[in-house]
């Protein structure tokens, strides 16, 4: 009977608890205390032991059971996050945002505090790369790959709250993604998950595990594909972290405009950074050949397939971009 008592009392806990899952439930940010446990000082409570714990829908908040049949609630420590701007553009149906913001749009430079004594970073996988930042096969590939092994954990660098978490059809070539927002306004993308361990609006402490590796989506094995992006914009990763190590780079991120181009490379001189988005393209037409190409904008087969990673015997599709220069 008092088995009975209890799965009804969690059921009604869980419906007391629930999320919605179209805008995110902020009180916890200003509330953090929800319930108080219970008092040493009741001599009654003394001599209840606990028993087991139940979680709930917010995983930063247990039930606890004692053997009297009493229950009471227990909070575990949160990140302490500054949501001031956080929740702007927040949508949980797309992959990504900020739709309606340019590369002009954005200042010349920004500087984003990334770590300090309150809050702390997790590398989320650390590993050589096996693909970077940069134009590939006809088209840029906006983050970096890493292999693993399928099941391995992926982890929230730091501190945020999950913007978008999809799978299938939905996210393309992704596979299972899972994007976080953090309160500097970065957005970091985990795509070919086996696995996504989170939903939308979930708070993440850096450090929690946000999915498993896998090969989902477009991928030829397993591994990790990851991103950065600010106001929707994507920057090599390897900007912010050491991947070799699973270190940051600094704990201050100084983001320049330039950065926001495929061309644009962690370890490159702004000089070098500013020629290369510079890049010239061009359409592939009906009956273009590389030879073709290379004669119409003044450069060789070889200097083609050099920037955009392709072979000289890759067959061309019509309207694809080629990079020339």
């Amino acid at each position: 009977m008092a088995k009975h008592c209890l799965l009804i009392l969690f059921a009604l806990l869980l419906s007391t608890f629930s999320l919605s899952a179209q805008e995110p439930d902020t009180s916890y940010f200003s509330h953090p205390e929800m319930n108080e446990v219970h008092d040493e000082s009741d001599s009654t409570m003394m001599l209840a032991k606990a028993i087991d714990t139940l979680a709930t829908p917010d995983k930063y908040v247990k039930i606890i059971l004692f053997d009297d049949h009493t229950w009471d609630y227990i909070e575990l420590e949160r990140p302490d996050i500054d949501t001031t701007g956080l929740f702007e553009d927040w949508n949980i149906e797309s992959i990504h945002a900020y739709r309606d913001v340019k590369v002009s749009d954005l200042p010349e430079e920004v500087d984003l505090l990334l770590v300090d004594s309150a809050h702390h970073f997790v590398a989320p996988y650390v590993g050589r790369r096996s693909s970077t930042f940069k134009f590939r096969k006809g088209r840029p590939h906006n983050g970096i790959d890493i292999p693993l092994r399928v099941g391995d954990t992926i982890r929230s660098p730091f501190d945020g709250v999950v913007r978008y978490v999809g799978g299938g059809k939905a996210t393309g070539g992704y596979g299972n993604l899972v994007v976080v927002r953090h309160p500097n306004g970065l957005e970091t993308y985990y795509g070919h998950l086996s696995q996504r361990l989170v939903v939308e609006n979930d708070l993440v402490a850096a450090g929690d595990p946000i999915g498993l590796g896998g090969s989902t989506g477009r991928s030829t094995g397993p591994h990790l594909h990851m991103e950065t992006r600010y106001m929707g914009k994507p920057f090599d990763p390897e900007r912010v972290i050491n991947f070799d190590n699973g270190t940051l780079r600094d704990t201050v991120l100084t983001l320049k405009r330039h950065y926001f181009n495929v061309n644009s490379h962690y370890g490159m001189t702004d000089a070098q950074s500013k020629k290369a988005t510079d890049a010239v393209y061009y359409k592939v037409k009906k009956g273009d050949t590389l030879g073709k190409i290379a004669q119409k904008n003044g450069t060789t087969v070889n200097a083609i397939c050099k920037l955009n990673g392709i072979s000289s015997k890759k067959v061309l599709q019509i309207g694809q971009r080629l990079r020339v220069r």
